[in-house]
């Protein structure tokens, strides 16, 4: 069964609709029901914090001047909770992160890098 959770923005509400047979889901309203929706407490911006400190840290790690690439592609799933915030969603039992690093100068790497 689905649910639906309302976190409000800078923006104005997201409305975020959440599969409730997930494991450790808890139906939780903190500030009332209105229509069915569950109000969240916080901001869906501190929601998000956590995986924005996850996204900075792999960039920072890619960055590496071993590595030097033109460009980094970072791709995750988003899985939001009325308890933990935002977190990287899983596909089959492990997290999904999916890394892309271009090189767009002739040669690939920079000078005495390896591939």
């Amino acid at each position: 069964m689905n649910e639906l959770m309302r976190w409000e923005s800078d923006e104005g509400p997201v409305v975020v609709e959440v599969d409730s047979r997930d494991p450790g889901f808890r139906s939780v309203s903190r500030r009332g029901e209105s229509g069915g929706i569950h109000e969240v407490e916080g901001r869906f911006e501190s929601a998000l914090g956590n995986v924005r400190g996850a996204a900075m840290s792999a960039l920072r790690t890619f960055r590496d001047r071993a590595l030097d690439p033109d460009t980094i592609e970072l791709e995750f799933g988003v899985k939001l909770s009325a308890e933990a915030g935002a977190v990287i969603a899983k596909t089959a039992t492990e997290g999904h992160l999916t890394v892309k690093l271009t090189w767009s100068r002739p040669g690939g790497p920079g000078p005495g890098q390896g591939a």
